[in-house]
């Protein structure tokens, strides 16, 4: 199974096709679209593996946007002992959720690709639930 090690939003991630992550919010972008990293740092396999200094040229991720959201609240308390003084926070961060579908080498081959979902009717969606 291969993988790549992709770099989005100041983090690096490592990917394998077929696999939902969260990362940051990539902006101006909408549900079901597809987004390309081309700032592929390394991928291999288990026999080999290719390095980029800093990044390899012409590799690539092929991923699709499911949706845009925000996480949970994280609240933020602060509290001076014996001042009668607090202040509390929350934020809640936002995230894009993805799918990652193929990973292209420096070449265009593809190394990996994801299965195809297939689409599941509603009432399927229900029968599947009650069980």
């Amino acid at each position: 199974m291969s993988y790549a090690v992709i770099q989005t939003g100041g983090k690096q991630y490592k990917v394998r096709s077929g696999e939902i992550l969260k990362i940051e919010k990539l902006i101006d972008s909408k549900p079901d679209t597809k987004i390309e990293f081309k700032e592929v740092l390394a991928y291999g396999d288990s026999k080999a593996i290719e390095i980029g200094l800093p990044i390899i040229q012409g590799a690539k991720v092929e991923a699709n946007l499911i949706k845009n959201s925000k996480n949970r609240t994280i609240l933020i308390f602060k509290k001076r002992r014996r001042q009668n003084s607090r202040r509390k926070n929350g934020h809640r961060q936002q995230y894009s959720m993805i799918r990652i579908n193929k990973i292209f080498s420096k070449d265009g081959k593809i190394l990996s690709e994801a299965e195809k979902l297939k689409p599941v009717k509603k009432e399927e969606a229900k029968k599947e639930e009650k069980k």
